[in-house]
């Protein structure tokens, strides 16, 4: 009885310790919107025969990636229904078998938007405990119950803000912050950047102009030193993220307005990086620039050129994808280029590109060929481990490429388990020992 009592508590331990291990993907590029996943237990290379599917379910199109959290799987998409209107949804799924466990939509008019990229909401869900928060891509905002999809409040950008939606759409998945949600709104006066209250939704704070221009593309972040980076098309600005006070701020002017990549945090430094406009290094202490690439052409690129994929800073290098789908490491302290490869993209073409998401010492990478790679970086060169058929691509790439569709959703990295979307499905496959 004494035995059984010891073997029972053990059972007890090591299953609190396996749960300890699992890791949820509750926002963009994960928890903190580090593009860090900490899971230990993941396999060392795929099988031969390729990932191991546990479901896939169908969704409509769409470029936001998925979110991951207390056992639910949160995917927004768009259903055309007529000329340019049609439906936003959000779905939530179990995130064991795939099945719909609710849904919520609402009425959208993409008019004014580019329909070869704007078909489909591109902000990530951001889950907060009960709540989960997510924006269409003409600026409905939502906050919902995270458990029925029971609407609690929400706001319409450009009914309730004026604001112009840009090209390609309202992109910024909104931030949390104790009992603040901050969105990217580009309202006005004065309202580039608005902070609710996350269970009212009353509004507390707004700051920055947005009548200058167009509000951009960016994912803000909050760094390590309570400042909440907001990368617009004319400058870098640091917020408190209190009250909005403008801490600090850097001019950036950025072609098409395309802050799109997500500003990068490491060891006190700022690094943003654009396709035309190249990358800046920023001391986060003030905002002084430590160096900026010279280059302003999309092809002659001297450092690193980014579009859609965001940056890693490991150490003392930056590793990531420029502007023809070239894969560099820079160094970090002086944005001078170490090496390059086009192993992970294969394909020398505008635009193409993947998301970089840091493993222990290695890295996973989903390539827009709907490819998933493991490989080691480091200032010597690029190691490839393995690489394996993640999704097939879907969505039209505009110009002309391979496979003639490219996949641009960032996968969620979750529980052992990867969960990917294009626009027809998404999956959860297993990443586990």
């Amino acid at each position: 009885m004494q035995l059984g009592r010891k073997f029972g508590s053990g059972l007890v331990f090591l299953a609190l310790a396996a749960a300890a291990h699992a890791e949820d993907w509750p926002e963009w590029r994960g928890k903190g919107r580090a593009g860090v996943w900490t899971e230990t237990g993941i396999l060392e290379k795929f099988p031969d025969s390729g990932l191991k599917v546990r479901w896939r379910t169908p969704v409509r199109t769409g470029f936001a990636g998925p979110a991951v959290a207390a056992g639910r799987v949160y995917v927004t998409d768009f259903s055309p229904v007529r000329n340019t209107k049609g439906i936003e949804r959000v779905q939530c799924l179990d995130e064991k078998t795939g099945a719909v466990l609710w849904t919520r939509d609402w009425e959208s008019d993409y008019i004014g938007l580019m329909q070869t990229y704007a078909v489909g909401p591109r902000a990530t869900p951001t889950v907060d405990g009960d709540r989960v928060f997510v924006v269409g891509a003409k600026g409905a905002l939502l906050c919902l119950d995270a458990r029925t999809g029971q609407v609690l409040w929400q706001k319409d950008y450009v009914r309730d803000y004026r604001t112009d939606v840009p090209t390609w759409g309202m992109t910024g998945a909104p931030i949390v912050d104790g009992e603040r949600v901050i969105a990217l709104v580009g309202g006005r006066p004065d309202a580039l950047v608005i902070a609710f209250d996350k269970k009212s939704g009353k509004e507390l704070w707004r700051a920055l102009p947005s009548e200058e221009g167009e509000p951009g593309y960016c994912q803000m972040i909050l760094t390590g030193r309570r400042q909440l980076i907001v990368w617009q098309p004319r400058a870098v600005v640091a917020l408190e993220p209190s009250t909005g006070k403008v801490l600090w701020q850097e001019p950036f002017k950025i072609q098409a307005g395309l802050t799109v990549a997500t500003p990068v945090e490491s060891g006190g430094r700022l690094l943003v990086s654009s396709f035309y406009n190249g990358s800046l290094m920023l001391d986060l202490a003030g905002g002084k620039r430590l160096w900026k690439g010279s280059s302003d052409s999309e092809i002659k690129t001297d450092g690193l050129h980014s579009l859609i994929s965001t940056p890693a800073i490991d150490g003392e290098y930056i590793y990531g994808i420029c502007s023809y789908g070239q894969f560099r490491c820079l160094n970090a302290r002086t944005g001078e280029r170490v090496w390059e490869t086009l192993e992970v993209t294969r394909e020398k073409a505008r635009w193409s590109t993947g998301f970089i998401v840091r493993q222990g010492d290695r890295y996973f990478i989903n390539n827009d060929h709907g490819e998933l790679i493991i490989a080691r970086l480091s200032p010597r060169g690029y190691q490839e481990i393995s690489r394996t058929k993640l999704i097939e691509p879907t969505s039209n790439p505009g110009n002309r490429r391979e496979l003639g569709a490219v996949h641009w959703s960032h996968p969620a990295y979750a529980n052992r388990h990867i969960v990917a979307r294009n626009d027809r499905e998404i999956l959860s496959a297993a990443l586990g020992e």
